[in-house]
């Protein structure tokens, strides 16, 4: 069975002329779309998800363990501090399979239930959806802000406008703050961003990502989500059939048209959609969902609520829009369990288990070995054989330790330079050492030897860590 969606085509004779005049001037460069506001179920999960997630995003900086931020990322130190776990640039391969683990994950979700994540967890929806809230609030309904931007402009439209942006731009400055106290001290962004007496780098990286802010949500909105974000375009290979969409009814939904509440559309010959254009209308994107799958359609289920609003003042069944697939929408039966589902699924455990074995096993300590390049080896006055090395030990921990060197691989040797060191916390310690063996007791031009330290943490943890070279010999 063929699982790819077929393309559907739109008859221009089905459409309503007013509303197809509407829905085209939204998707029009330099037009605004004027969203409505909706109430119901879907609406309800979205709000409370958003306030999750903004709660969430404004308290983590602030969160203290052991008496220091908890999750900063600190680019001037290079280190990542995650509730006492320190991720130094030697462990990054770890960002690279968190986010494969990401990437597996939006694809399941979206082969499950499409493009959820845009339409009730993506920053640039929940802001956007902030910012709307605000504008409702101070310039009113839809209808309301439309009218008041066709007005000349006078004291009542003057000191709205100045109110709405400026509470923007104060969410704006708060968005970017909190987002640079992941990178910097959160208490010394604030104070110092708040006082005037931030440094010049902090202060532009502000500003830039306040004005992103602004400009996202408060201007581009559904420019983003239409022709700036790479995942409207490729999400379609990862639907099917069997994939959940919110999706309209044409077989029960046509013919549409307006009728008498007490009428029976089947009197009619009308279907159940009354072409109100309320789904048009809480789009945030502007689109006519009963046009079929879009690539526009973020999943918010806007038009879900506005439907299912609609369908019980009528009288009607609810779900004439819903979260359906394809194969309901025929009358056949949707595959929840199906192979795709469980490739992405399987690889997706595989790598999370990956990522959790390496993140609980990071070592404390890394040691780096760095032959002469000048010259493999050397003879001294005393007929011993030289190598040069320099070795550089990573005090990867949060305490200062002291380490004992060693070699293995070779029975006796001479080791010129300090055998026991001691290293800051976070510190690279360079120290360039020479070991010496007698000619006679190598039996090959070349060694393999181990160079080894030794140390423990103040909880009374060892640390025991080697490293491999060679040790080569004259001809």
């Amino acid at each position: 069975m063929n699982d790819k969606i077929d393309i559907k085509v739109i008859e221009p004779k089905k459409l309503n002329p007013k509303r197809k005049r509407k829905t085209t001037e939204a998707k029009d460069v330099g037009s605004k779309i004027y969203v409505r506001a909706t109430d119901g179920l879907f609406t309800k999960i979205r709000q409370r998800m958003n306030w999750f997630l903004m709660v969430g995003f404004f308290m983590l900086p602030w969160l203290q363990y052991n008496g220091r931020q908890a999750i900063i990322f600190d680019l001037a130190e290079q280190k990542f501090q995650i509730f006492g776990l320190i991720i130094w640039p030697q462990d990054l391969v770890l960002l690279a399979v968190l986010l494969m683990i990401a990437a597996y994950a939006l694809f399941l979700i979206t082969t499950f239930i499409g493009r959820v994540w845009c339409g009730f967890a993506c920053p640039q929806t929940i802001w956007t959806f902030i910012f709307i809230w605000f504008e409702e609030k101070i310039e009113g309904t839809a209808n309301k802000r439309k009218l008041l931007d066709k007005q000349p402009l006078s004291f009542n439209k003057f000191w709205k406008k100045i109110l709405k942006h400026s509470i923007w731009l104060l969410i704006s400055l708060l968005t970017a703050v909190s987002f640079l106290a992941f990178f910097v001290p959160a208490r010394e962004v604030f104070i110092d961003f708040f006082t005037f007496n931030s440094e010049s780098v902090v202060t532009f990286w502000v500003w830039f990502f306040a004005l992103c802010t602004y400009g996202n949500a408060g201007w581009m909105r559904e420019i983003m989500c239409l022709h700036m974000c790479p995942y409207a375009r490729f999400q379609s290979a990862m639907f099917d059939k069997d994939t959940f969409t919110v999706a309209y009814d044409p077989t029960r939904g046509e013919s549409r048209g307006p009728r008498p509440r007490k009428k029976d559309p089947k009197e009619l010959g009308l279907g159940d959609c009354i072409d109100c254009d309320l789904c048009v209308q809480v789009c945030p994107t502007g689109i006519d969902i009963r046009d079929g799958l879009q690539y526009e359609c973020i999943n918010c289920g806007a038009c879900v609520d506005a439907c299912d609003d609609v369908m019980v003042k009528m009288g009607y069944e609810k779900k004439l829009i819903s979260y359906t697939t394809e194969h309901q929408l025929t009358g056949e039966k949707t595959d929840i369990v199906r192979s795709k589902l469980i490739g992405y699924s399987v690889v997706l455990s595989i790598m999370c288990v990956v990522f959790t074995y390496a993140l609980f096993n990071i070592d404390p300590a890394k040691l780096d070995i760095i032959r002469d390049r000048g010259q493999l080896y050397r003879i001294s006055s005393e007929g011993m054989v030289e190598n040069v090395y320099t070795l550089k030990i990573l005090n990867k921990t949060e305490q200062q330790l002291t380490y004992q060197l060693s070699l293995k691989g070779i029975e006796e040797y001479t080791w010129q330079g300090p055998q026991q060191i001691t290293v800051k916390a976070g510190e690279v310690y360079t120290l360039p050492v020479s070991i010496a063996i007698d000619p006679y007791l190598l039996k090959q031009t070349v060694t393999d030897v181990n160079f080894v330290i030794d140390t423990a943490l103040t909880n009374g943890d060892k640390i025991h860590l080697e490293e491999t070279s060679r040790f080569f010999n004259e001809i």
